[in-house]
């Protein structure tokens, strides 16, 4: 099996570390694509499809004759809400120490929203991971993710499911999320979000409502997220076309 996805995924990561803070932190550009393909060890076609991915994302602009522009301003956003980035990750890229306070895992059936966000039926059996991730040591981010039990295939432990979701998705079910829609809201905290997040009653929360689906179209899991105030700046990239 090809080991090239795993390959580029690193070498991606690597680039956007050198921009930030690496060999090109003081960088108009990255230099041209003969020469960097030659320093990272790959084909200019595996960079060229590297490039393409962090152009539309927006860290990059490629103009011809020009060269590829490093976009800071981009760079130092620290919370994209138009990129999906693990919890844990979102938590140490705004500066703080990244911990899972408890995972905790219960059986239940679906209620007339979960069937509906999932397309099963109602009353069918799921199973809800909550989670509760926290930035030195405090409450900042509280998620309870849901998928229909007949996913999972083989044993599992609470160990597994302190990976991120998506991980626990991949082993244990062989899904691979490949987008997902989301609502956003600002919302208040009632009394039991107030005691999770050990923050005041009616204080303000970001609610995320969100349902990621396979390269087919089929939903796969849903999940609510909320974010306690003071912790991120959420930012979200928006091309004009």
């Amino acid at each position: 099996m090809s080991t090239q996805p795993s390959q580029s995924k690193t070498i991606r990561l690597q680039l956007l570390a050198d921009m930030k803070e690496g060999a090109y932190a003081h960088c108009e550009r990255l230099p041209r694509e003969s020469v960097l393909a030659e320093k990272l060890g790959i084909s200019r076609t595996q960079l060229r499809d590297i490039l393409a991915s962090l152009e539309r994302e927006g860290f990059i602009t490629r103009r011809h004759g020009v060269g590829t522009i490093i976009n800071r301003h981009v760079l130092e956003a620290t919370a994209r809400m138009d990129i999906e980035v693990e919890f844990l990750d979102m938590i140490r890229q705004s500066g703080y120490k990244a911990e899972v306070a408890y995972v905790r895992v219960s059986d239940g059936t679906a209620d007339a929203k979960i069937a509906k966000q999932l397309a099963i039926e109602e009353g069918t059996p799921v199973i809800r991971i909550a989670r509760l991730c926290t930035a030195d040591g405090r409450p900042a981010i509280y998620c309870e993710d849901v998928m229909d039990k007949s996913l999972v295939k083989g044993n599992y432990t609470i160990k597994d499911l302190k990976l991120p979701i998506f991980h626990f998705l991949q082993q244990f079910c062989g899904i691979y999320p490949y987008l997902d829609l989301t609502d956003l809201k600002p919302i208040t905290a009632d009394a039991a979000l107030a005691e999770t997040l050990q923050i005041s009653i009616g204080a303000p929360v970001l609610y995320m409502d969100e349902v990621d689906f396979d390269i087919d179209g089929k939903p796969v899991f849903c999940s609510q997220e909320y974010f306690a105030d003071g912790f991120f700046r959420h930012t979200v990239l928006r091309k004009k076309l």
